[in-house]
């Protein structure tokens, strides 16, 4: 098992911003009449960023920018998430679901297969789409993700497994005090500064750049937030590891909680040739934080995958 990918060696580049890069963008329906919003930069073979929970893109600001230099970048936002309104049926929010639903942006962009990209809840639904849509999926990388549960790892522990089930009675019965505090305190400083102590790394993150996460993460309907999360902790791709038959790269922070590097390590064992990149100093927004060295893993994969093609 390699702990480094075999990579086509190209030259490092300072990695920027997408600010100035003009995205085109479009809705495409889903089998069940929910509508699914999808972005688009750059030409060539084609890559799917699949979102965590609470995520509108935040973690592929320096990713796309590079991507889109030689392929097709396309950003697809979750059910009611950024622009992609919640499903007619609220209940319709499942890995698997989700996973069609980056299926469906492909065929409504005419594109036969990609290589799919995950973060977070996003390494989960790259899984299930491999699963349900193998010959339409070049590669896969993921980053700071789990295969499944990932309730029962947070911080090494299954007590939010446990404690789920009470957040969703509570927002599912649309207490209106619970909200205003969930919107409220989210896209505060509080938030910012509760992050830094319970996860993010202060040395390495721009402030900017996670308050982008919680300032969308706050105007997310909470009780679709914890269903969802509901279906994730559910949700299991252990079964599929040792059948992946394509390339593979996992990308893990040294000092992530939420999901914890021994889960890519474990993934890297059971997944035939997978590559692990771990990040120093990285936790679960590892991408924003060393910025360099994923952007570099990650556009050396992808170029190498379709080199070889």
């Amino acid at each position: 098992m390699n702990s480094r990918a075999k990579m086509t060696r190209r030259k490092a580049r300072k990695v920027s911003s997408p600010a100035e890069t003009h995205w085109q963008e479009k809705y495409a329906i889903a089998a069940d009449g929910a509508s699914v919003y999808y972005r688009w930069i750059g030409e060539g073979p084609a890559v799917v960023l699949c979102d965590g929970i609470g995520c509108d893109g935040f973690i592929w600001k320096y990713i796309s920018t590079a991507l889109a230099t030689h392929h097709r970048v396309i950003h697809l936002h979750i059910r009611g998430h950024g622009k992609s309104p919640g499903p007619p049926d609220p209940e319709r929010v499942s890995i698997e679901i989700l996973a069609d639903d980056a299926m469906r942006v492909l065929d409504d962009a005419a594109i036969d297969s990609a290589i799919l990209i995950g973060h977070s809840m996003g390494v989960q639904t790259c899984f299930e789409a491999y699963r349900r849509h193998p010959e339409r999926v070049r590669g896969m990388v993921l980053i700071c993700g789990s295969y499944g549960s990932p309730l029962r790892t947070l911080y090494g522990m299954d007590i939010a497994h446990h404690v789920l089930p009470f957040f969703r009675f509570a927002f599912d019965r649309s207490l209106w005090p619970l909200q205003l505090v969930w919107r409220s305190l989210l896209s505060s400083d509080f938030a910012y500064r509760l992050a830094l102590r319970l996860e993010v790394n202060g040395e390495l993150i721009k402030r900017e750049d996670m308050m982008d996460y919680l300032n969308h993460l706050s105007q997310v309907e909470p009780g679709l937030f914890f269903r969802m999360l509901n279906f994730a902790d559910r949700h299991s791709a252990s079964d599929l590891l040792e059948k992946v038959q394509v390339p593979v790269l996992l990308i893990g922070g040294e000092q992530d909680g939420f999901t914890p590097l021994p889960l890519s390590q474990e993934m890297a064992q059971r997944i035939q040739g997978a590559s692990l990149i771990i990040v120093p100093g990285g936790t679960h927004v590892a991408p924003l934080e060393r910025p360099e060295l994923v952007v570099k893993s990650v556009e050396e994969f992808v170029v190498g995958v379709d080199s070889a093609l």
